[in-house]
């Protein structure tokens, strides 16, 4: 997997952490860098830990989901951009945004463990495509890290008008990239 491919990815994965610190923005009268700080840790970390959790559960099944691998990734790839395309075009326009005055570690991770679990399901669809994790997991990390940062900073200025617009581009992104990998595979597409 390229390095742009991996990107993309992690892109994709941070459009949920970027939508909730959007709202955690727009609770703000002023941005509070050091809640911003800490949320985008839980949120970067969690997103970081998530695939190597998952790498780890399809390293374990490797010789039973090689044959499929492709079928693998394109699914759950596909799967998660849906999830995200569903969310965002049938949410309600009002939100479930909260004050963000204050940093709430039982909230932050809630919120991380909700917004990473999609994560998850690309850790196994890495160790199906013999992906090397831990650098693939720094990058989704710190592409977590600085969407999060950016969507506080977003939220507090703009309001909720790109909470929406991210997860669509998130979802088509990921579901674009799983049908690049089973064309591959195929050999219907050759990059």
């Amino acid at each position: 997997m390229s390095l742009i491919e991996l990107f993309l990815i992690a892109v994709g994965l941070s459009m949920d952490a970027f939508a909730v610190s959007i709202c955690k923005g727009l609770g703000m009268r002023r941005v509070n860098w050091k809640v911003a700080v800490v949320l985008a840790l839980f949120f970067g970390g969690f997103q970081g830990l998530m695939p190597l959790i998952g790498w780890a559960l399809g390293t374990q099944f490797l010789w039973l989901i090689a044959p499929v691998d492709h079928w693998i990734a394109f699914v759950l790839l596909a799967f998660i951009g849906g999830k995200m395309l569903w969310e965002a075009l049938h949410e309600d326009d009002e939100g479930d945004c909260k004050p963000a005055d204050t940093i709430d570690l039982g909230e932050f991770t809630l919120l991380a463990i909700a917004t990473s679990i999609d994560a998850l399901a690309v850790g196994i669809s890495f160790a199906a495509l013999s992906v090397e994790i831990v650098s693939s997991s720094l990058i989704i990390c710190a592409t977590t890290f600085a969407f999060t940062l950016a969507g506080v900073k977003i939220g507090n200025a703009f309001g909720s008008r790109y909470e929406r617009p991210a997860s669509i581009a998130g979802g088509v992104i990921l579901i674009l990239l799983g049908l690049k990998i089973l064309l591959e595979h195929l050999g219907v597409l050759v990059i």
